[in-house]
């Protein structure tokens, strides 16, 4: 065959073979640049066509620019993919994103409940479906890629990431990796174990993080050490990877954090032998965010000592992601000067190749614009409403087993809305979403739980919002009762470790100071379990984990009011003291507030059962 025949521009020829064509006709300087991934604000035309880096992510908040449309986002993808089509060989570059809870980046896309409140359902179909629509909406704007799902098993709950875990046990963490299935499209029947699936132009490229341990740290220190023997290692925090693999996860993303002190960004046991050689994936291995940075940190190595280590071990592409030129320069004397194997650098591009390939980007590398209207499309939003129902906990209704509180009457003659997360649509979504950390405010389009409330009582019912009610708040107010929606800020990652887990903004007192005046039901809108004080406990009529449910309040609504019973169960147990801290269903000293799988419904004596 011709060496001018180009076997990796044919879509009909096998994908290994176009893998391997490609792969022989790259420099080393290409190939190095397909191992490298950057931030859009220094992806030049320079970098893109003479170089042909390989991907280039938004770190979280990096938009085309503030409340940009999904056409912008798809204008500024298909700009940076037009320059790497000129490149030598044309090969397409793959955007990502942390679309971790919706396509959260983008201004009016359908933000969903975080991960711990899907664990809270329970539900394997709904959360398939969430996949698919958020692939949608991710496709729509451009991105081929996101960095989802986390399959961490958060085993304490100071752990600043928790609400990106399902749960604290390892068998509902598996069962939710259906996620997957929804983002990537489901494997037919007889697909390899191992081997990256991705179904067409409605499906994107997802990401198994952090691989492995992360939820499992000391004290649950974010990039932590996660310290326990291997075969305790292996069926708590592995297993939900063994899952990931046989629907065909295209990319496992390293984790900041240390198991027994070894970092995992160079840890070969782990990203090497056990997940490449004995578990047998075939795609990316990616870093995280300047992972090969913090391995220098320490101990003040220098970079090249960082690059060598993480490479070796077994990550395949790098998330710079602004010093690439320095990245490049000290790869190429690693390589050069025989410390890092040419056989290593051809078997991450290998995978690289192989994930493009299988997303069908050669064939497809430009935004398929006939998507645009799905972004945050009512279809979708009324699918995380329904998440939402389901997520609810409902943890306390009725002072007296016999009366339960709710459902609330919407025609009662006057309502009591109080707390500052009852009208704020950004502590309601919480961290990951417009920006990195999140934030308060009207930060996106969607419902909050006091539109919700005035959305569903009747006519005739008065609904006053006060965020702080005063002594005068009640004078000559015959409330039927209050809703006082209080909860954490918006954070993520270490900004979101917490030793002490109280209801910020001193809101138990608020709490306390309503629910002695007028009967009471509080909504909790956090990542994970807060400190309940036994005298807020007495005091209050009902009380609702509802999460952090994302942009549609409405579901919250149609629960207490009566249309939907609650169906959620705990996904993490519920401590009565911070000093109790870590404990986990099966603990021999388990003496939690609410165990793992608590969860009533309306008749306050009826728990569900798992």
């Amino acid at each position: 065959m011709s060496r001018n025949y180009m076997i990796y521009k044919n879509p009909n020829e096998a994908i290994e073979a176009r893998v391997k064509d490609l792969l022989s006709r790259m420099t080393l300087i290409e190939k190095l640049a397909q191992m490298t991934q950057i931030e859009k604000t220094v992806a030049t035309s320079y970098a893109l066509t003479e170089l042909s880096i390989g991907s280039i992510l938004s770190g979280g908040g990096s938009g085309p620019f503030q409340r940009a449309a999904p056409s912008d986002w798809a204008d500024m993808i298909d700009a940076f993919q037009k320059s790497a089509l000129k490149s030598r060989l044309g090969i397409p570059i793959i955007y990502g994103t942390d679309a971790v809870h919706g396509h959260n980046n983008v201004y009016g896309a359908t933000i969903f409940p975080h991960n711990v409140g899907l664990g809270a359902t329970r539900d394997v179909d709904l959360v398939q479906r969430i996949g698919t629509a958020t692939a949608l909406e991710v496709r729509a704007t451009g991105v081929h890629y996101t960095f989802a799902p986390c399959v961490a098993v958060c085993r304490d709950p100071r752990w600043g990431r928790c609400y990106e875990s399902f749960s604290e046990d390892t068998e509902i963490v598996r069962k939710m990796t259906s996620v997957i299935s929804g983002l990537q499209g489901l494997p037919p029947p007889g697909h390899p174990n191992g081997y990256p699936y991705v179904a067409g132009r409605t499906s994107v490229v997802a990401c198994a993080k952090h691989f492995v341990g992360d939820g499992g740290t000391y004290r649950g220190i974010n990039e932590g050490n996660a310290v326990l023997p291997f075969d305790d290692f292996d069926k708590i925090h592995m297993a939900p990877y063994v899952d990931c693999l046989s629907q065909g996860i295209s990319t496992v993303m390293a984790s900041y954090s240390s198991w027994n002190g070894s970092k995992l960004h160079s840890d070969y046991f782990l990203l090497t032998q056990i997940l490449k050689d004995k578990l047998g994936f075939k795609g990316i291995v990616i870093s995280d965010w300047e992972g090969l940075d913090r391995l220098c940190r320490p101990h003040g190595s220098d970079y090249r000592y960082c690059i060598s280590s993480s490479i070796k071990a077994g990550v395949d592409m790098v998330m710079v992601p602004f010093r690439y030129e320095k990245f490049l320069e000290d790869s190429i004397h690693l390589v050069e000067s025989g410390d890092i194997p040419m056989a290593r650098i051809d078997d991450a591009v290998e995978r690289i190749l192989r994930v493009k390939f299988v997303a069908g980007l050669f064939e497809h590398p430009l935004t398929d614009r006939t998507f645009l209207d799905v972004v945050g499309c009512k279809s979708h939003r009324e699918l995380a409403r329904e998440a939402v129902r389901k997520s609810l906990v409902l943890l306390k209704n009725g002072k007296d087993s016999k009366k339960p509180f709710l459902p609330l009457h919407r025609n009662a003659s006057r309502i009591l809305v109080a707390g500052r997360h009852a009208n704020d649509i950004g502590y309601q979504c919480g961290g990951w979403t417009i920006t990195w950390h999140g934030s308060g405010g009207n930060i996106t389009r969607g419902t909050t739980v006091l539109d919700a409330v005035k959305a569903t009582v009747g006519d005739k019912t008065e609904v006053i919002y006060e965020q702080y009610p005063t002594q005068n708040s009640f004078t000559n107010k015959d409330f039927s009762f209050a809703i006082v929606v209080v909860g954490e800020v918006a954070y993520a990652e270490s900004l979101g470790d917490d030793s002490e887990l109280k209801i910020p903004f001193n809101d138990t007192e608020l709490v306390k100071s309503v629910a002695e005046k007028v009967p009471t039901l509080v909504i909790l809108i956090s990542g994970r379990p807060l400190v309940l004080a036994p005298e807020v406990l007495e005091k209050i009529d009902a009380l609702v984990a509802a999460w952090l449910p994302g942009t549609e309040g409405k579901g919250i609504t149609d629960v207490v009011f009566g249309d939907y019973d609650f169906e959620g169960l705990l996904p993490v147990t519920w401590f009565k003291r911070v000093d109790q801290l870590p404990m986990n269903a099966g603990d021999q000293s388990y003496d939690p507030l609410f165990p793992l799988g608590f969860g009533l419904r309306f008749n306050s004596g009826s728990q569900q059962t798992e």
